[in-house]
């Protein structure tokens, strides 16, 4: 059976049951339809002085480009805490429509380890992304007719920063032109899920919160230098409006009932990666455990969870799960390649001791940059078919050795929360080990400092080349007083260095940083390494070509 069968075989518990499970009144949830509701964020008012859980983050090692299972490992592990007998609950963003009729397809996990209702998740959910798509354009329109209007602000239209944004893949819109004749000026659109917006919904702790973040959005300079911020547009109020309801946590449902938050879509390689504070705050204080995901690698979503999230949050992981797969170990030890829509290589899917032998050194430093902060480490190694069982024995024995403190195999996608026991048992112990988290630098140091202690410390870099313009932009957000805001690093997820082809623990390498943009209102600062785009492009066989409606049922098909 397909993802999309198996999800569709599985008739899912009512909403309201699926939160009162976790001790979520009927009143505290908007219901839209019978299987997915928003959370009122007032509920924490009620909680303030119930015990928090324990909070588990999920990462992974670099992954190849058909992805290792990090979302299905986050489900299973949920559903096996659950079948424990601890109240568990799971959060994890919202999948980007990009991804969903681009290359890498949904974003709900697979198998028997996925999230319901599985189209809905997929496509609109409760309209989140589009609201946040709408908030960030109305800014954008605010600013070009400010101009149009006599421009009393005296903002320079060559130093506007403000993009506009769209939620799907779309290289044609990196570059545009807006206006016409001499009135005209350059611009680009990003992807809703690298959007501030996107950033300040997840970041933003309660509508209050959220206010003051989108107050402060820089959207370019004045013709004398200093910030032009969304408050003096006079739209603030008007944004803050469109994303009322998208605050709200969206609460589904794993196939076996364990209740799931699907809230907020930031990229994890373009952006900070992880879901929102509000759903996690309301899951610490309702579940015993919470799972919580963050995108792609280590050297990526889990960096930003732990020194941009947490810093917000004030929340800490008890332990950090590192998924591990047999085929990405293999393809860095370089075993063979690996293409999104082409059968892999038997020299990845196969028994080959020496390329794992070669690979497990990315799995290392994985392991290394979590316990850099402090936080304890379990090993989960995603088993798929045909894994030779000596191989995966070999992953897990030589995680315990590079310093994790404990390691499972894992067999979620096939056997759902059956398949995560063990690692369900070994997280349920990790989580007392006394950790001692800490952040990987302080936000008081220069901003490249920050950027050099991320490349070397994260990613084994032997140091950071700033491109001319990079340098310029740096000197000016300092000047202008954002060098205390963290750093978020937007470079491929495919290797720890900036290149994709470097593949296992490369050493030796220079990180390029060719841009630096100011994002106040989210709260940080995102260094672009060359070659990264915040407006991804489709490929030459896009997954919409396969998605449509069953002619005679009316259901979706071919969404994976």
């Amino acid at each position: 059976m397909t993802d999309l069968e198996i999800a569709q075989s599985v008739t899912s518990r009512p909403i309201l049951d699926i939160g009162a499970q976790l001790g979520i009144r009927a009143e505290e949830l908007t219901c839209y339809g019978r299987d997915k509701a928003k959370v009122s964020p007032e509920i924490l008012a009620r909680l303030h002085t119930t015990s928090k859980g324990h909070y588990v983050l999920v990462t992974a090692i670099n992954p190849t480009p058909l992805g290792e299972g990090k979302t299905t490992t986050s489900i299973g592990l949920a559903m096996g805490l659950t079948r424990l007998g601890h109240r568990t609950a799971l959060t994890l963003r919202q999948p980007s429509l990009g991804p969903v009729f681009g290359v890498k397809g949904g974003g709900t996990g697979g198998g028997h380890a996925q999230v319901i209702p599985m189209e809905e998740i997929n496509l609109h959910l409760t309209g989140d992304a589009h609201a946040v798509a709408a908030s960030h354009n109305l800014l954008s329109a605010f600013v070009d007719n400010h101009l149009f209007h006599g421009n009393r602000l005296l903002i320079d239209p060559q130093k506007i920063t403000w993009p506009r944004t769209l939620n799907v893949n779309d290289r044609a819109l990196r570059e545009i032109v807006l206006g016409e004749g001499t009135g005209s000026r350059a611009g680009q659109f990003v992807i809703t899920e690298a959007s501030e917006i996107m950033a300040v919904l997840a970041l933003a702790k309660d509508r209050r919160d959220l206010r003051e973040r989108l107050s402060r959005i820089v959207v370019g300079l004045t013709t004398s230098g200093k910030p032009v911020r969304a408050e003096e547009l006079g739209c603030v109020g008007a944004m803050e409006v469109l994303l009322k309801d998208a605050l709200k946590p969206n609460l589904v449902q794993t196939l076996e009932g364990t209740p799931a938050f699907v809230h907020t879509g930031p990229f994890g390689n373009i952006a900070h990666g992880n879901c929102s504070i509000i759903s996690d705050a309301i899951a610490l204080r309702c579940a015993e455990f919470v799972v919580t995901e963050a995108g792609f690698g280590s050297d990526l979503g889990a960096e930003k969870f732990f020194n941009i999230k947490c810093r917000v949050s004030g929340n800490s992981p008890a332990v950090a799960v590192v998924v591990a797969t047999l085929r990405a170990l293999k393809l860095h030890g370089g075993g063979g390649v690996a293409k999104a829509g082409v059968p892999l290589p038997t020299s990845l899917t196969g028994p080959n001791q020496e390329a794992l032998s070669k690979g497990i050194a990315n799995l290392e430093q994985h392991v290394a940059n979590v316990r850099a902060h402090g936080v304890p480490v379990v090993v989960a190694v995603n088993a798929f078919k045909d894994d030779p069982q000596d191989e995966l024995d070999w992953v897990r024995e030589q995680s315990m050795k590079m310093g994790a403190i404990d390691a499972a195999v894992s067999a979620h996608w096939t056997d759902g929360g059956k398949g995560a026991e063990q690692l369900a048992v070994a997280v349920a112990k990790a989580v007392q080990t006394p950790g001692q988290f800490r952040h990987l630098y302080d936000v008081s140091l220069p901003i490249k400092k920050k950027i050099e202690t991320i490349a070397t410390t994260m990613y084994g870099a032997d140091g950071v080349r700033f491109e001319p313009e990079a340098e310029r932009q740096i000197d000016r957000a300092e000047a202008l007083g954002y060098g205390n805001l963290p750093v978020c690093m937007a470079k491929t997820p495919l290797s720890l260095s900036h290149d994709s082809t470097l593949k296992g623990r490369p050493k030796g390498f220079i990180v390029p940083i060719k841009e630096l943009r100011i994002l106040a209102g989210a709260g940080f600062v995102t260094a672009v390494c060359s070659g990264i785009q915040l407006m991804p492009g489709l490929p030459k066989k896009p997954a919409g070509e396969r998605i449509s409606l069953d002619a005679t049922s009316g259901k979706i098909v071919g969404l994976s």
